[in-house]
Formats: C-alpha cells, structure tokens, sequence
C-alpha cells in the first residue's frame, strides 16, 4: 500500500500570460507541499505538469490510467480553464477523481486586490466551468470544498483517497468458496458475473477436498509453532476439557489456519467463504483459523456468502484494517430504553472489533456434526460506526448503509462460548429495523468502526452501485 501515489493537476490557461503561469506554478508547488507535509494524508500527491490545453489535459489522464500506483487525479482549478479542454481527458480517466475547490489564498487582499490578482486568482470562476463538464460527462466524482490549509478539508482529501485505493484494489479481489452456499438460504446467493463486471470481484469454487489436501500436508512442528504464538497472544480457557484434549482441539485449528493461509496465497485469493454443510474430510468448522485469518485482513464470510466476503475485503482496505470485519446479526435486546442488537456468529467474529483480550474457548457446535472447534471469545469495541450488506435483486445490486452505535457489554456472559458485539441502531431501534427489513436488507453484514457512511457512497457512486443509506 506504500506506494500507492495521486497525481494533483492544475488547471489554467495561456490566456493570462507566461507571468501568471509561472505564479500557478509557485503556488500549486506550495499548495502540494503543503498537503503532504501536513501529516494527515494517507498517500503522497505528485504535482503534475500544468493543465493548459486539451492535449496535456488528455495526456495527463492517459498516463494516470496506465501508471498501476497511481490511485487517483485530484484537480484544482487556480484560475479559469475553459472546461471543453478537459472533455477527452476525463472521458478516458479510468481513476478516481477529485475536484478540490479551494483557492491558494484564504482571504481577500481588499487594500491590494486589483484585476491582476482577481484574473490569477479565480477559483471561484473555474470551480463552476470545470464542475459543469463534470456533471455533464456524468463522471461520478468528488468534490471537496475549503481551505485546503484547513484539518476539516485535508480530512476529507484522505477519506477520498482510502475509497479510491479501495475501489482500484476491488478489481483485484478475488474469492475462494470453499464449498457451495448454505442450503434454502436466500440472501447469500448472487449473480457472480455482474459482480465481477461491476466490482471487479472475481469469486472460483474449491470442492472441500481441494482445501483438506492442503490441511493434511501442515506438519505438527508448524501447528505446534502456530500453538506457542496462540499462547503468547491469547489466554487459554481449557473449560470442562483437560489440557491434552484443549490443545488437541486448537492443533487442529492451527493446521487450518496455515493450511488455509497456503491455499489462499498460492491463489492470491484475499477473500473466502466456508459452509458449516460442506465439510466433507475436515475435523472441525474452522473457527479460530478464519478469526486469525481475518485479522490478517483476508475478507470472509460464512455458508458461502460471497458478496459479503468480498465486501469485507473491500472494506478492510478501506479502513487498513482498522475496527472493520464480518458480523450476523443475531439477538434483540428489547427491554424498553435499552433497545440493541446483538450480533456475533457460530465462531469467526473479526477479532479486529475486539475490546477486550481474546481467550481461546473449545466448545459443542451443534452445526456440522463434527468436533468441538476452538474459537476466539471476546467482547466487541465501543464506538460509532456503520453497518454494511450487499443485496442482489435480480435486476440490481443494492447495498445498504445503517449508522450504529456500538458499546461495551456491561453484564457477563459466562455460558455464551463466542465473541459479542452489541449496538444501538440510529435514529431508534423500530424505524431501523424497520427500514432495513424493507431495504431487503440481509443478516449477514460488515461492521467498521472506522469508515463513514459517506466514504461507502462514495466507492458506491464510483462503481455506479444503488447505495441506500438507512440513517
């Protein structure tokens, strides 16, 4: 992700003089410094030449789209540019783009301003030609508007970025089911070649005995040295099972994790899904496997959901992997006045979400008919944030945004062997579950704790996917 750049072009014109040009320059080289120095952007912005006429205009873009760290153009407008010099350039711009209306001085000069600073300074002028040709060309891109001196809009310059970095690495991610879907189950199906042409995402079977074949080649040395960094990172609850038993359990797991990790990597696979129905050869459902895995950033999702593995992939690029992971939504809380959700899985909770210190539990898992799997059991972080599912309705992709606010549990849970994570839903519980129910809105979801409502409408508007935003 470090070399990921954006290239910052100017626009102007010869109309005002090799004096004035010369002055854009100055200032648009102070202007990039400025950015860059300023801490807060997540990648770097290289100044471009000056955007002057139709043919630098156009050879800029395609240069953009040919140059693979480039993740995005962010344009500025120092004076007026005739915008029919910028059709061609955006029309074959393939990368993410921002319009940065600001202008290089924050105030007015009133006891110096005269007609050469008002020609040279006229962001104002070329902030609304240039944004009609945008409209026009339909381009779906972002505008941010202030003194980019200022935190406020710098912020908003980096939350573009980590959307624009995520929808160039959409087209990269790919999917391996490990089994097919969930039997009955609706909301996990989805057409896989619409996705494909629309996200990018590339999403390929593995019959289980693909995936146990890699498992069974994992020597004991390597799952004993995976068990030993377990002990180091997490607290071993050995419950009614004696430590032999425990450990023999969590060996398994062990193997499935590097297993997993090793099928996955020879693939460049970043995202995966299993199916507690389909686990033909294997000793347990992976459960602290694709927690760890997770954790790493690899996307998931469980019975085969696809859409939302992906999506958690997507995501985690998005917030580097910060408080972001698969969730289900699962238990009402409706006690009056403490109205919540509680939301977790059979076992593979991201631990990414995760307040308190993991312990390792083994425990009966109904599901699946096979041995008591570990798990990793936590309590989920505080914090506002956003819920996220994607939805296939034939016809179109759909994906729903729902604003929560996430707390700590206040109260025990000793019989409940996985991790929880409770929220309250924004405006109110009712009219929340209401609208996300008649959205079509699925149970299987992903949570971060660091992305905004607008950064998902933002990726969503780039794609041109219908992005319904609850709150």
């Amino acid at each position: 992700m470090d070399k990921k750049v954006f290239w910052f072009v100017v626009g102007s014109q010869h109309l005002y003089g090799e004096e004035a040009l010369e002055q854009v320059k100055e200032d648009a080289k102070k202007l990039v410094a400025g950015l860059n120095d300023s801490k807060i952007l997540p990648y770097p912005i290289i100044l471009q030449n000056l955007a002057i006429t139709k043919e630098k205009i156009t050879q800029i873009m395609k240069e953009a789209n040919y140059h693979d760290e480039v993740n995005g153009v962010i344009t500025w407008m120092h004076t007026f540019s005739p915008a029919k010099m910028w059709i061609r350039g955006t029309q074959l711009l393939q990368k993410p783009l921002l319009h940065l209306a600001t202008q290089f001085n924050e105030s007015i000069p009133w006891k110096t301003i005269n007609m050469d600073f008002m020609n040279l300074n006229q962001s104002a002028h070329g902030d609304r030609e240039y944004g009609f040709i945008n409209a026009r060309l339909q381009k779906n891109n972002e505008i941010v508007v202030g003194n980019w001196q200022k935190k406020d809009v710098q912020e908003k310059i980096a939350r573009f970025m980590e959307v624009a970095v995520a929808y160039n690495e959409s087209f990269n991610i790919k999917v391996a089911r490990f089994g097919d879907n969930m039997r009955d189950v609706a909301v996990t199906e989805g057409d896989k070649v619409e996705a494909e042409i629309k996200f990018g995402w590339q999403v390929d079977y593995f019959g289980i005995g693909d995936l146990v074949k890699v498992i069974n080649e994992v020597t004991d040395n390597e799952a004993e040295k995976l068990y030993a960094e377990y002990k180091t990172l997490y607290d071993l609850d050995f419950g009614n099972y004696d430590e032999e038993t425990f450990k023999k359990h969590v060996l398994v797991q062990a193997k499935q994790e590097i297993g997993i990790k090793r099928f996955l990597d020879q693939g460049n696979y970043k995202a995966f899904t299993t199916n507690f129905e389909d686990l033909y050869g294997m000793d347990q459902l992976p459960g602290l496997a694709v927690q760890r895995l997770m954790a790493q950033g690899y996307g998931f999702a469980g019975e085969g959901d696809w859409k939302t593995a992906a999506l958690d992939r997507l995501l985690k690029i998005m917030s580097n992997n910060k408080s972001t992971g698969f969730v289900e939504d699962y238990t009402y809380e409706l006690a009056q006045g403490k109205e919540a959700v509680l939301a977790s899985h059979m076992l593979e909770v991201d631990p990414t979400l995760g307040a308190t210190k993991p312990k390792i539990l083994v425990s009966p898992l109904s599901m699946g008919n096979k041995q008591d799997p570990a798990r990793l059991v936590f309590d989920g972080k505080k914090g506002e944030g956003i819920v996220v599912s994607m939805a296939d309705f034939g016809t179109h992709y759909k994906l729903l945004v729902q604003d929560v606010s996430c707390f700590e549990p206040k109260e025990a849970a000793p019989n409940l062997p996985v991790a929880r994570i409770l929220w309250e839903l924004k405006p109110d519980f009712a009219t929340s579950v209401n609208r996300w129910i008649q959205q079509g809105g699925g149970h299987h979801s992903v949570l971060s704790l660091s992305l905004t409502p607008e950064q998902v409408k933002s990726w969503g508007k780039m794609v041109g996917l219908e992005v319904v935003h609850l709150y």
